[in-house]
């Protein structure tokens, strides 16, 4: 009892020593917080997190609530291959200001805060999942950045899902097999043409994802392009159904 409480002293000494000389600072704006890996009040107020009412489907939010099970005219018109989609914020010129520093800046602490988001935002996908697998990059990316965003990402996930005792995090299940490059700038037709044939199942993934419930992880939700050719993927291998989990998504106009 007597060790167990000065080391919780000692931890509680060590963080105030921290604090004092590299205090935490706002995952946005470098201003001071009380907590690492937070957000202060500010920005907090400016980021457009998601929640109903929104597209049954994908996520898109709607102005007014039609009912829980409203889709909008896109997943009307075009129906995504996966079952549902949700996303923790909208992708949006504050948003931006986290999610490119996070991708391309080395700011790798920021998965932790992220996580704890996108479980929160897609607790109804994790309560039914078997599997929580990224979005792979291809070795050459991977290479060039050192880590995978929406691997940092799953792993947070899995660890802040309210009930992550059923959920097996597979980082490799999917690989990217061949060269894409950037899908910026490409409208829609052409992304997932690009994509097309991309991805592949891993070797040792293949016996354990027939009847699987899958989600599957990345940063940000554009034209769905990316998530739909690796949902492909998984269904020819036999999942039962593959849902996506973003930190951020396009919101783009009524059609």
């Amino acid at each position: 009892m007597l060790t167990a409480r000065l080391g919780r002293f000692c931890r509680g000494a060590g963080r105030l020593v921290l604090d004092a000389v590299l205090p935490p600072l706002c995952l946005r704006c470098a201003e001071i917080v009380e907590t690492p890996g937070t957000l202060c009040a500010a920005c907090w107020r400016g980021f457009s997190f998601i929640a109903p009412p929104y597209c049954a489907r994908c996520a898109d939010p709607f102005a007014a609530d039609p009912g829980a099970e409203a889709l909008c005219a896109r997943c009307l018109a075009r129906p995504p291959r996966y079952r549902r989609a949700r996303a923790a914020l909208v992708y949006d010129q504050e948003s931006r200001r986290l999610v490119l520093p996070f991708k391309h800046g080395d700011r790798t602490d920021m998965a932790r805060a992220c996580g704890t988001w996108m479980a929160r935002a897609g607790a109804e996908l994790l309560a039914d999942a078997d599997i929580v697998a990224p979005v792979p990059l291809h070795w050459r990316r991977l290479l060039a950045r050192r880590y995978n965003q929406a691997q940092l990402l799953a792993r947070a996930v899995v660890r802040h899902a309210e009930d992550r005792a059923h959920l097996s995090l597979a980082p490799d299940l999917l690989r990217r097999r061949r060269w894409t490059g950037s899908q910026s700038g490409l409208r829609a037709e052409e992304r997932r043409g690009n994509v097309r044939a991309a991805f592949d199942i891993h070797p040792r993934w293949m016996p354990k994802v027939a009847g699987k419930a899958v989600v599957l992880v990345d940063d940000v939700l554009t034209t769905g392009a990316t998530v739909e050719a690796c949902t492909r993927v998984l269904q020819r291998g036999g999942a039962r159904h593959v849902d996506v989990l973003t930190l951020a998504r396009v919101v783009r106009p009524a059609v």
